[in-house]
């Protein structure tokens, strides 16, 4: 398996676009992550099906969060998208989240070649407020069943924050 982290690189974050790698296909309950030390996907844990994931999931290589992963991506498309798959795609925005008191921000994307929705959606507000609604309580709520309150949704970013973020993860990443 090829390591990600080597071959790709983030993208061409000043014209918003990046790089994304999938980890999870929406609909899944299975947490899978990129495991950057063997350069293999590993299935972390299995969650309850309440918590399958509202999107598809994934990360840009070449960064690295303030929680010392990959910056995750949620993916936004009309079918899940196989793990291991990437893809270039446009950034809309960030939603921005706290998981154990840790930054955890997620860049929104939409493949760029996406001839059915990708010049329809330009923006956070393109995707609706039901959509938003949906993913923040997703998120304020995946580890309820373990850790209650253990995840905050901080808010949404533009795609100007989303940028900046990712340009400070791919400094993170080449220290």
């Amino acid at each position: 398996m090829a390591d990600f982290n080597k071959v790709l690189t983030p993208g061409d974050i000043d014209n918003g676009l990046v790089n994304t790698v999938v980890e999870i296909p929406e609909g899944s309950i299975n947490k899978i992550e990129w495991d950057r030390e063997r350069a293999v996907f590993m299935l972390d844990r299995v969650e309850p099906a309440i918590f399958a994931k509202p999107c598809s999931y994934g990360f840009i290589p070449q960064t690295l969060d303030e929680d010392g992963d990959e910056l995750d991506t949620l993916i936004v498309c009309d079918e899940p998208l196989s793990t291991g798959v990437w893809l270039e795609a446009k950034v809309l925005g960030v939603l921005k989240f706290e998981d154990d008191g840790e930054m955890d921000d997620k860049i929104v994307v939409v493949p760029a070649d996406d001839r059915n929705t990708g010049d329809s959606i330009q923006t956070l507000d393109d995707l609706g407020k039901r959509w938003k609604e949906k993913i923040e309580f997703h998120f304020n709520h995946v580890k309820d069943l373990k850790k209650p309150g253990s995840t905050k949704v901080l808010g949404w970013g533009d795609t100007e924050e989303a940028k900046k973020i990712i340009g400070e993860c791919i400094a993170r990443y080449n220290k």
